[in-house]
Order: structure tokens, then C-alpha cells, then sequence
């Protein structure tokens, strides 16, 4: 007898997450290899290789194998996956692997066939698609197989999907290349040019979380970062304010902001009307700035909810799929 072992994978550009049928995290890490540069062997993935990010010798090399939602090194991400796999569960000989993974709604053909191709080759013997708006949808509770629009926004680390959703299918959609990423991009710059401070990825990322908003809240205040001074390449510390974090999260904010306005747009009045009844839904990780809901409410004039498990939504959604598809 063959046992089927099925998976639903949020393969995400800053976390990978699996749940398994049942909608059970079973794997949350970051989307980080560890490779050893002379001999190309992977030596950490996930949180392990994560924390080897700006701190290894010149012979290893941390990476994120995804950029902006897709692919950009094969191998690379076939070994992160096969390593996440199979610390999911217990395998055995006779067990066969069934997955349902998310890729973003703007990919291309060439795209979608190498996240395929890619989980194929970590160990699985059968491989469906699904949209992450779809999935986020799903994972998220809305009534997507209904004769009734509702209107979802995936902000994860590489992308933006918004996507008004009715009877199963995308109704009208839009995706960008901005996220997580691009916030602790814009946060990396500013310290450059501002400050002549030079910080990592991961301490752009503590700044966000720490002090980062869209808008004013309660209990504002400052924090000291910690970097290397561009002028005497000397270790230097500056204290920054959560306003000063703010207006340099104002533009990829707003990109978010315009791509929701524009899907509206090209919505049908009948689907709009249900939006405004509904509200719109975030989901994924950089959905939870601070403000951010109440930012994206204030311009568009409807209500935003965000999820119990905002950053699950689109995992939760593909083991739905899993079920589904049985």
C-alpha cells in the first residue's frame, strides 16, 4: 500500500511556510540557503542560514534563492525545498508526495513551469499551482466560490497581489514587485544617504518592525542603529524616530496604495458594491505595518480587515486546495 503524504506550500520570496491537509503549519522559515562557494554544497537553510546572513567568512555565501516572487536560483531553491520537505514529515519508500504550491498572479509561463519543475525535483511526485490571491483568499475565510466579490491583498516580501475574486476565479487583478524587501530596501537607502550608515538587510528589517508605520500611532518614539560609518569606515551608532521610518515607507506604501486604487477601477460595479459591503482583507507578513490598514481605509473609503494569521493565509489556503482537490 502507498501512503499519499500531501503538502500545501507558501513559497514565499522572505518565508517559506507548508501546512500539511489539514491546514497545520508545519514548516515556517525563511526562504535562506547557505552555500559553501568552492564546493557548492548547502550547508544550512531557513532559520539556520538566516542567521549566517552578513556574518559568514569569504568561502560561504547566505542567499535568498527567490527574488520578487520568482525563481532566481534553480538549484539553489530545489535544495532549500527538498531540505524543508523532508523535515516536514517522516518518509518512507512507499510514501508519495502531493503538493500544492503559490505562485504570484503576474508570473510568466516560464515562471510558473520553474516553481513546478523545482518542486518536482525537492521529492514530489504530483505538483498544482495556485495563485497566492486565490490561496490568501481562501486561507483568509471569503466566500470565493460565491456570485459575490471579494477583494484580497497579499503584501508578502518580493510582491503585492491584489485581486477582487467571485465564483472561483479572478475577477480583476493587479501585481507589484514590492513588499517586505522593498520596505528594508528603503529603509537601507535612506540610512546610506542620511546618515552615511551602512546596515544589513536584517537590521533594516528589526528598524521596520520596531518603529516602522504607515501612519501616526500611540507610543511613538526612537531607537539607535548600529552600523558602519561610509565616511571613516568606523563602527558608528545614530538614534532615528519612528516619523523619520514613516516618510521613507511613504513611497512603497503608496505604490501598495495605487495598485489597490487602479483594481478597484477596472472592477465591476456590481463586485464593487460587495467590496464596499465586505471590506477589503490583508493578508501575508507586510500586511502588519503599523497603520497600514488604517492608511489603505482612509484612501479608498472602505473598511480594511486583516486576518487572525495574516502571514499563514496563503498556506492555510493551498491546504483548502488540497482538500478540495480530492
Amino acid at each position: 500500500m502507498i501512503f499519499s503524504r500531501d503538502l500545501g506550500i507558501d513559497l514565499g520570496t522572505a518565508n517559506t511556510v507548508i501546512c500539511d491537509k489539514k491546514g497545520r503549519v508545519i514548516i515556517r522559515e525563511p526562504s535562506v540557503v547557505a552555500v559553501d562557494v568552492k564546493s557548492k554544497r548547502v550547508l544550512a537553510t531557513g532559520d539556520e542560514a538566516k542567521a549566517m546572513i552578513g556574518r559568514t567568512p569569504g568561502s560561504i555565501v547566505a542567499v535568498r534563492p527567490l527574488q520578487d516572487g520568482v525563481i532566481a536560483d534553480f538549484d539553489m531553491t530545489s535544495d532549500m525545498l527538498r531540505s524543508f520537505i523532508y523535515r516536514s514529515s517522516r518518509r518512507n519508500l512507499f510514501t508519495k508526495t502531493r503538493v500544492v504550491v503559490s505562485v504570484p498572479s503576474g508570473v510568466t509561463e516560464v515562471e510558473r513551469r520553474a516553481v513546478e519543475d523545482a518542486v518536482r525535483s525537492a521529492g514530489a511526485q504530483e505538483v498544482e499551482l495556485i495563485e497566492e490571491s486565490m490561496a490568501a483568499a481562501l486561507g483568509s475565510g471569503l466566500p470565493v466560490f460565491e456570485a459575490t466579490g471579494s477583494m484580497i491583498v497579499d503584501i508578502g516580501g518580493g510582491t503585492c497581489d491584489v485581486a477582487v475574486i467571485s465564483l472561483g476565479g479572478i475577477a480583476a487583478c493587479r501585481s507589484i514587485k514590492v513588499g517586505g524587501n522593498a520596505f528594508d530596501d528603503a529603509i537601507v537607502n535612506h540610512m546610506k544617504k542620511s546618515h552615511n550608515l551602512l546596515i544589513g538587510g536584517n537590521t533594516a528589517e528589526d528598524i521596520k518592525l520596531k518603529i516602522g508605520s504607515a501612519s501616526s500611532y500611540d507610543g511613538e518614539g526612537a531607537m539607535d542603529v548600529r552600523g558602519r560609518n561610509l565616511v571613516d569606515g568606523l563602527p558608528k551608532s545614530v538614534e532615528i524616530t519612528s516619523q523619520e521610518i514613516r516618510e521613507v515607507l511613504a513611497e512603497p506604501v503608496g505604490q501598495i496604495i495605487a495598485a489597490i486604487k487602479e483594481t478597484l477601477e477596472v472592477t465591476l460595479p456590481e463586485l464593487a458594491a460587495d467590496i464596499i459591503d465586505r471590506g477589503i482583507y490583508l493578508a501575508g507578513g507586510a500586511s502588519q505595518l503599523r497603520g497600514l490598514a488604517d492608511l489603505i481605509s482612509k484612501e479608498t473609503k472602505i473598511a480594511v480587515h486583516i486576518p487572525e494569521k495574516p502571514l499563514d493565509c496563503v498556506a492555510i489556503g493551498t491546504s483548502i486546495k488540497l482538500r478540495r482537490a480530492q
